[in-house]
């Protein structure tokens, strides 16, 4: 298997060059140019905006090459595997990777309850209705790891640290609220960490696809808040990072395939473009040639051993439910399909596929006092 995911120049090695800065302990690899960007500079407020979804090609595709977002891009890097929210932003908030987390994905299946969960939700995936469970939640809270930087920074009394979500507590009203609260906090007095997520264009691609109009004046309207905010700060350094990218895509249905479906020993699990199978002890020899004569030219299948061994969800200490959670096979995308199953979306734009659309996420970085 060929890992695409650099987990040395990743997602997770920026959150840790920030842990770095912040003097708390790290279990990657930092950056060596975002080093030495925070200890030349010591800047007193260091700011993550991360805009789901807003890949590096796709603002290329968007943005002007003099665009400000493109002017300090620095270069693109990769998310960590799969490219989807659940993992990319946990390993982003922590400095972990998934295989670490154990985050890997939207729907994971919870050895614990015997069910597939929707990860964010707590509610089973095939519940319309996205019920919580409680005993989802506590599974949670019991197995996966996602003590923040944030609150890390916090716990020590030093400096500070603040997230800004569109949900939870204390929430932004809308995209200016969240800028307005990005610049406030900034004035405030001492050494601090922002974190603020931004769920576009994210939401608006899975809905309409990832190049209509819509979603370019999204992003160009990215371009114009980041650009006027850093015009407005001092003494502070702003990254600009995605998640992941989109890719628009074709949607299969594996309830039309019934040669597949009576292979499966319970629902599919992570995501349409990387998609986890649990297959009965009886078919576990024949589903490969079963998958790969309908899905071979879309979809490259991988053993659990396979998965376990090329590191694909990154290094570090195993998870304690990290092999519960994977299935006996993995499908990874390759070209612009989805398998959807019972309790999938259809969408009209996807990711955690293994094109360069969705792996490549821009690394943009502002320093106030030089523009």
């Amino acid at each position: 298997m060929t890992v695409k995911n650099n987990y040395k120049e990743c997602l997770t090695n920026l959150a840790c060059s920030i842990r770095k800065y912040f003097d708390l302990e790290y279990k990657h690899n930092t950056i060596d140019y975002i080093d030495k960007i925070l200890t030349e500079n010591k800047p007193k407020n260091v700011v993550t905006i991360l805009c789901d979804g807003m890949g590096s090609n796709i603002i290329d595709r968007v943005l002007e090459p003099d665009s400000f977002l493109i002017k300090h891009r620095l270069k693109p890097i990769t998310t960590v595997f799969p490219a989807t929210t659940v993992a990319a932003t946990t390993s982003m908030m922590t400095g972990l990777n998934p295989v670490e987390t154990g985050m890997l994905g939207w729907d994971m299946y919870y050895k614990d309850i015997d069910k597939t969960i929707t990860t964010f939700l707590n509610s089973a995936k095939e519940d319309e209705e996205h019920k919580v469970l409680p005993e989802a939640r506590e599974y949670n809270k019991k197995h996966m790891i996602t003590k923040s930087i944030m609150e890390e920074i916090n716990e020590k009394g030093i400096d500070t640290g603040y997230i800004l979500f569109p949900f939870g507590t204390d929430p932004y009203n809308d995209i200016d609220d969240m800028y307005n609260k990005i610049e406030s906090l900034c004035n405030n007095p001492g050494k601090k960490y922002i974190y603020a997520y931004d769920t576009e264009p994210d939401h608006t691609m899975h809905e309409l696809g990832c190049d209509t109009d819509e979603v370019k004046e999204i992003i160009k309207n990215i371009n114009k808040k980041v650009e006027e905010l850093s015009h407005k700060l001092k003494d502070t350094i702003i990254f600009v990072v995605a998640d992941h990218g989109h890719k628009n895509v074709k949607n299969i249905m594996l309830k039309d395939y019934p040669d597949i479906v009576e292979c499966l020993e319970r629902n599919t699990s992570l995501e349409p473009r990387a998609v986890n199978f649990f297959i009965k002890d009886n078919k576990k020899e024949e589903f490969p040639e079963i998958f790969n004569k309908h899905f071979k030219d879309d979809f490259d299948l991988y053993t659990k051993k396979d998965v376990i061994n090329s590191k694909l969800f990154g290094t570090g200490a195993e998870n304690e439910v990290f092999r519960d959670i994977l299935g006996d096979y993995l499908a990874i995308a390759k070209t612009n399909k989805t398998l959807l199953y019972t309790g999938s979306e259809i969408l009209k734009s996807q990711h955690a596929g293994y094109t360069d659309d969705e792996v490549l996420v821009p690394l943009i970085i502002i320093n106030t006092d030089e523009i």
